[in-house]
């Protein structure tokens, strides 16, 4: 940042040929603003704060969004307006179904290549490794809940996965 110029003792504002064009009229550098606003757009910044004496100054910027229109569609599908069959429950909607505890990266297996910690038709117990999931470079041991035999997989190796999303079912 730009070293700060000297003050008058008396007034306080800042020394050099013309005080007029430096200062406004309520004591305030326009040079130092614009050197702030500057090095906010170098350094992609938002905002600056600096306090010196009985001076605070902050200079903000607004980082714009970027906004995507999105066109509605023309017209509602067809299979919309027909009465679908009744649905097999889902996943989440199983009583045996386990779900995430967190949001992260499913792994079926310890490390890659080895045997993943059940298959379908696996026998578990209650606290039983089923699965482990990677958040903030934790790897977190995903325990059955309860005894049974794993009927289902919902999630593949490596796979994103969100909080509350079914993993498995276990009956």
């Amino acid at each position: 940042m730009a070293a700060q110029r000297p003050t008058n003792k008396k007034t306080g504002t800042a020394k050099s040929g013309n005080n007029a064009s430096e200062m406004s009229k309520e004591g305030v550098d326009q040079d130092l603003i614009r050197q702030l606003a500057s090095l906010l757009k170098e350094t992609d910044l938002s905002e600056i704060e600096i306090e010196t004496g009985s001076l605070k100054l902050r200079v903000a910027r607004q980082v714009g969004q970027v906004s995507v229109p999105v066109a509605a569609p023309a017209h509602a599908p067809a299979a919309a307006a027909a009465p679908a069959a009744a649905p097999a429950p889902s996943g989440a909607a199983h009583p045996g179904a386990l779900t995430s505890p967190m949001v992260g990266t499913a792994y079926l297996a310890a490390e890659p290549g080895a045997a993943p910690f059940v298959t379908v038709g696996s026998k578990v117990s209650v606290g039983q490794t089923v699965l482990i999931i990677e958040a903030m470079k934790t790897m977190n041991h995903i325990p059955a809940t309860k005894a049974g035999t794993v009927v289902e997989i919902l999630v593949e190796d490596g796979q994103p996965i969100e909080f509350g999303e079914p993993l498995i079912i276990v009956e």
